[in-house]
């Protein structure tokens, strides 16, 4: 019997690829219809129509802090998307809601709510849960977390510890086998540097500095995802210190990488922000991760991830204003003279992953979509 589900979720990658790794395992099914709920202005947009997904939009935007003129708007925004969603719900008729939390899953699960038909499930990927998850979480059928210590905010019974889903290939792809996709020596050390799908500013700013004597003084190899918004600045810098950068095959600078599994599977050391799906993804990549959480996230949820990381000796930790030029080499150089700290930071960091996360989660999906048979 064909079921139809609502996925949810946006706005960054750690609240988009949870859900698109849910959706892909939902679709493998011929007779599930999928619909993906979210902010046609987003990122959400364009990765779930490259998959081929029915795409329902809702305009929506996150919350301001402060209330003002702009929150009135807001709540009017707000108002006509729950709006909408009511319309969805009633034409669709889906079996369940999955949710990853954020200002985007909002409107359809506040719909859901109200409606008292739709069950729905949630998901959060961080330390410390979002508004949204925290508040919808007391009427959720189910509730998936990605740390233990979030359980703590979570009002409801049926929740559950399952890590963050991730998409298949995380499990299949070896580390040689990306090496060599992405062009690269097997032999020798491979950094990433990654700032999530928006980049970091402070990150790109200190590493585009060190990248030519990082490949010519001791080979090491370098991919660097510097986020759109940064790369036409980081290229212009790297073309005043390195002019013959691109000429380098130790070297690949992207504004994003469409297939980041391979990126990240393929690296040794990985420079990173704290989200929580870059978390998982590190984790289950047989990685050093060097940790510099985003101090200005909500609630602090960066700095609360990666001070996790660090109490399970899992990482090198370096607070966002104390990166610049000399702390990067320092740590790296550190890193490329002390093969057995890499190799200590991998086992550790392995340890955190949840391999089985997608299939208990998808296991439950399919629990809350029987509410209503």
């Amino acid at each position: 019997m064909s079921k139809t589900f609502f996925i949810t979720g946006g706005g960054t990658g750690g609240h988009i690829y949870p859900a698109i790794a849910v959706a892909d395992e939902l679709i493998k099914n011929p007779e599930n219809i999928v619909y993906y709920v979210g902010n046609p202005h987003n990122l959400e947009y364009s990765i779930s129509k490259k998959k081929g997904y029915n795409f329902l939009p809702v305009n929506v935007s996150g919350m301001p802090r402060k209330f003002s003129f702009e929150f009135i708007t807001w709540g009017i925004q707000l108002i006509g998307a729950i709006i909408k969603s009511f319309y969805y719900l009633l034409k669709y008729k889906p079996n369940m809601i999955f949710g990853t939390g954020g200002y985007v899953s909002a409107p359809i699960l506040l719909a859901a709510l109200l409606q008292k038909k739709t069950p729905y499930m949630l998901h959060d990927c961080d330390m410390q849960p979002g508004i949204v998850t925290r508040k919808l979480a007391p009427k959720a059928k189910i509730v998936s977390l990605a740390f233990e210590g979030a359980k703590k905010f979570i009002k409801n019974r049926n929740c559950y510890v399952n890590g963050n889903p991730l998409r298949p290939e995380f499990k299949t792809l070896d580390k040689q086998t990306a090496k060599e996709k992405l062009g690269f020596n097997n032999d020798k050390l491979l950094v990433c540097v990654m700032g999530g799908s928006q980049g970091s500013k402070s990150i790109d700013r200190a590493f585009v500095e060190i990248i030519k004597e990082l490949s010519n003084d001791y080979g090491i190899q370098i991919i660097f995802q510097t986020g759109q918004k940064n790369y036409n600045n980081v290229i212009n810098r790297l073309m005043n210190i390195y002019k013959d950068f691109d000429k380098d095959n130790n070297v690949k600078v992207r504004p994003y990488f469409d297939d980041m599994i391979t990126v990240v599977k393929a690296s040794d050391i990985v420079i990173s922000r704290a989200g929580s799906l870059s978390l998982s993804e590190i984790f289950a990549s047989d990685v050093a991760p060097v940790l510099i959480p985003y101090p200005f996230a909500a609630a602090d949820h960066q700095r609360k991830n990666a001070k996790y990381v660090l109490e399970n000796n899992a990482c090198i930790y370096l607070e966002d204003s104390d990166t610049d030029p000399n702390s990067l080499l320092k740590i790296l150089l550190d890193l490329y003279n002390n093969p057995e700290k890499v190799n200590e930071l991998k086992t550790q960091s392995s340890k955190l992953a949840n391999p089985d996360a997608l299939k208990n989660i998808m296991e439950q999906v399919y629990r809350v979509s029987k509410y209503n048979d």
